[in-house]
């Protein structure tokens, strides 16, 4: 289901360009257009729900292959330290309403990440 309203969806409906990383019936990953670090990709379910917590309740089976997608694109970009990062909500720092798993990597990260 595509949301009309949704960025991302756009993106999976390739109604707006992004930098393509993997993709297939499940998932869309893609390079972050403001990289936190120097490899910075966003992993989402081609499907809309609002957040990773509403994937979690609702398809486990997409959930863990959210997560097994950013180990294998970790493995397959060299990544041998990298970090990810899920925001649920607006107060946790989530800006665009539509599930997603923040893969970061390519520099040292600090703890608490703030």
């Amino acid at each position: 289901m595509v949301e009309m309203d949704c960025l991302f969806c756009k993106i999976v409906a390739g109604q707006i360009p992004a930098s393509i990383v993997k993709k297939n019936d499940l998932i869309t990953a893609f390079n972050d257009i403001t990289p936190q670090a120097p490899t910075h990709v966003l992993i989402i379910p081609n499907k809309h729900y609002l957040n990773m917590a509403e994937v979690a309740n609702s398809d486990l089976k997409l959930a863990g292959e959210i997560f097994k997608a950013a180990g294998d694109l970790a493995s397959e970009l060299g990544l041998e330290n990298y970090r990810t990062n899920i925001n649920t909500g607006a107060g946790a720092g989530q800006s665009v309403f539509h599930a997603h798993l923040h893969l970061l990597g390519g520099r040292s990260f600090a703890w608490p990440p703030g």
